[in-house]
């Protein structure tokens, strides 16, 4: 380390790097734990305001969370927290220490219109019309934001969240929920065992492409009070997910070191698909070029990290043919056939990473 900081550097480069990777804040504390202070004078000016300004709006959006937490509770509506502040917490001890831009939340799939209705009451704004929701399409979350359109809230339920290669049991996730206290409030989230899947899922969902979903999962399970392994790896195979919550351990260990359990430990080192992929996914981490991904690729991935030809082709299927509100026609999300959209999807997708790709 002090090699390294000690070599000439392109700090401003390097701070951009760390905020696309969304670990600018772990960046500076280390930083600081060290008594180390960046050389020039204009990157320190930058980072002391970053700072300010991420611990500000950490602030605003939890105020924003426990409105909608108590507006929600008072018509009684059940509320996990995912991500953002609680896992925050429970992974660097503070909510200001990891970057997000909104907040997620999951909910049962038969409240989702009531919650709309709540929102609404609360002056946010939704991108998903209420025609649509009535007619029972599926987004790929339900996204709210405020009048200014500063603070956004996610919600998800048992069907959007479809990463999952089964549907997840949310009964399940709300009788084993836990509390996780953020800015003097107790907070309603899943088991550790549970978010721990749940990141997984979303990491292996955007191909690991930020450093700090493979952080979290690396703080995680290095934690003093890490998951019970034998509770996450049950929670894994509730959704089909064993070679993905593998794979985000292999990544914890081979990028940050992470000590993997003991228990897991055989596992994740003998499974040859996620050894491969790992690499793969090391490989775009440190690649100064393009990270997009072919279409392909992507497919082969999903395939892969499934486990199991059969499975992994259903699983592919699922998400190739499953519309989204980007695959929805604009004005009729409540009365176009859902398999016309279904039908559309693969050409859209397979437009739009291929145009990525060729930039």
């Amino acid at each position: 380390m002090s090699a390294t900081l000690d070599a000439p550097m392109d700090w401003s480069a390097l701070l951009a790097q760390a905020e696309e990777h969304g670990v600018l804040p772990l960046m500076a504390s280390r930083l600081q734990e060290r008594a180390f202070v960046p050389p020039v004078p204009e990157i320190r000016t930058e980072l002391e305001a970053w700072q300010r300004a991420q611990s500000i709006f950490t602030l605003s959006l939890s105020a924003h969370l426990f409105r909608a937490l108590d507006s929600l509770a008072a018509v009684g509506i059940e509320v996990l927290v995912t991500k953002g502040p609680v896992l925050s917490v429970r992974c660097y001890g503070s909510a200001s220490m990891r970057q997000y831009a909104d907040l997620d939340l999951i909910v049962r799939d038969r409240d989702i219109e009531r919650v709309t209705h709540v929102m609404l009451q609360l002056r946010y704004e939704p991108r998903i019309p209420l025609g649509a929701i009535q007619a029972a399409r599926i987004p790929g979350e339900y996204t709210f934001m405020n009048s200014d359109r500063k603070v956004v809230l996610e919600f998800h339920t048992e069907r959007t969240l479809r990463y999952h290669p089964r549907p997840v049991p949310i009964d399940k996730l709300f009788q084993r929920q836990t509390a996780v206290p953020v800015d003097g409030r107790n907070i309603p989230t899943p088991s550790l065992e549970d978010e721990l899947v749940l990141i997984c899922v979303h990491g292996a969902k955007h191909f690991w492409e930020r450093l700090v979903w493979i952080a979290d999962v690396a703080a995680l399970i290095s934690a003093k009070q890490p998951p019970d392994w034998s509770r996450a790896m049950l929670a894994a195979r509730e959704v089909g997910a064993e070679r993905i919550l593998l794979l985000g351990l292999r990544l914890a260990s081979d990028v940050l070191g992470a000590q993997l359990p003991a228990q897991l430990e055989p596992s994740v080192q003998s499974d040859r698909t996620v050894a491969k992929l790992a690499a793969q996914i090391e490989n775009r981490l440190v690649s100064r070029g393009p990270r997009e991904i072919g279409v392909m690729e992507r497919a082969a991935f999903r395939m892969r990290m499934r486990g199991g030809l059969f499975a992994g082709a259903a699983y592919l299927l699922r998400l190739s043919l499953y519309p989204t509100e980007d695959d929805w026609t604009p004005g009729r999300e409540g009365n176009r056939p859902a398999f016309m959209d279904a039908i559309g999807r693969p050409l859209r997708l397979a437009k739009k990473h291929r145009r990525r790709s060729d930039t």
